[in-house]
């Protein structure tokens, strides 16, 4: 019996092939700096000042578990593409964080 292959795409190459380079690659800072303002959404930009107050937090370290979701959940939070442990213990921090 002959098997049917399957094939693997990855959701980066697909959004890449949608992105319009060429209009911005043509983008000048200004240009940058006009469409954050406008952007309610867009984090502020950072300058030299910025970065001489940062700080680098280490995020803490994870403790594996075995935990059991419901088949929606897991689907749902797989399909987000990788990363999705991550965005479930986001979740589940901003949860704790809102109980406090």
């Amino acid at each position: 019996m002959r098997e049917k292959r399957t094939t693997k795409r990855s959701t980066s190459k697909q959004m890449s092939d949608m992105s319009d380079w060429r209009r911005i690659d043509a983008q000048t800072d200004d240009d940058i700096r006009r469409a954050i303002l406008k952007d309610p959404d867009a984090a502020p930009e950072v300058d030299a000042d910025w970065f001489k107050s940062a700080r680098i937090v280490m995020p803490e370290p994870k403790q594996a578990v075995s935990l059991r979701l419901d088949r929606e959940v897991m689907e749902w939070f797989k399909k987000q593409g990788r990363g999705y442990q991550t965005k479930i213990n986001a979740v589940l921090r901003a949860y704790v964080n809102s109980q406090r």
